[in-house]
């Protein structure tokens, strides 16, 4: 079986390279890494275990140990000191990124209630696009003894595209499903 990589190589990119007007092939828009976030924020204060809960979670969805997030100043009002934990998050590249790409776009999207595509705002202007995933439960591979809560989280997808529309003709082009447009 053809892994989502070689696809792209073979098959995807002179489609894309045609369809932008693009000549050569290191100007063509690539997926460069994939960041996964997940913010716990004040809950961490109350239970230090909910890190390594969700950690475990995380680590289970993206086959990668997440690395834990502090908070960089105190928050006098959120009773948060610097150095605190507040999330975590992992960075997906080579393997591992298209790997997670084609579980997200054929198991995990599929699942959600009521999928209509996901939304076409999530764009930064460069051509990156984050989407935010409602629950974890989403994903196979997390069982349903290990989730103490339903906790939601950012996934983005870092192109090298310059800019919006280049990334979605990319992104479409790996198989994300976009909404139509209205």
């Amino acid at each position: 079986m053809k892994s989502m990589h070689d696809t792209y190589k073979t098959e995807l990119l002179p489609k894309l390279m045609t369809e932008l007007g693009i000549k050569n092939r290191m100007a063509a828009p690539k997926l460069t890494k994939i960041v996964i976030n997940c913010s716990i924020g004040a809950e961490a204060q109350k239970d230090k275990k909910i890190i390594d809960k969700v950690r475990e979670q995380l680590g289970v969805i993206t086959g990668q140990r997440p690395q834990v997030t502090r908070a960089k100043q105190a928050i006098s009002t959120f009773k948060l000191r610097e150095g605190d934990p507040v999330g975590v998050r992992v960075t997906l590249r080579g393997t591992r990124m298209y790997d997670f790409l084609t579980r997200l776009v054929s198991i995990a999207l599929p699942r959600v209630r009521d999928f209509r595509g996901i939304p076409r705002k999530g764009f930064d202007g460069k051509g990156n696009y984050t989407l935010g995933i409602v629950e974890q439960t989403i994903f196979a591979e997390v069982e349903y003894g290990m989730v103490d809560r339903i906790r939601g989280f950012e996934v983005t997808l870092v192109t090298t595209a310059t800019d919006d529309r280049q990334g979605l003709a990319l992104l479409t082009a790996l198989g994300l499903p976009f909404e139509k447009e209205k």
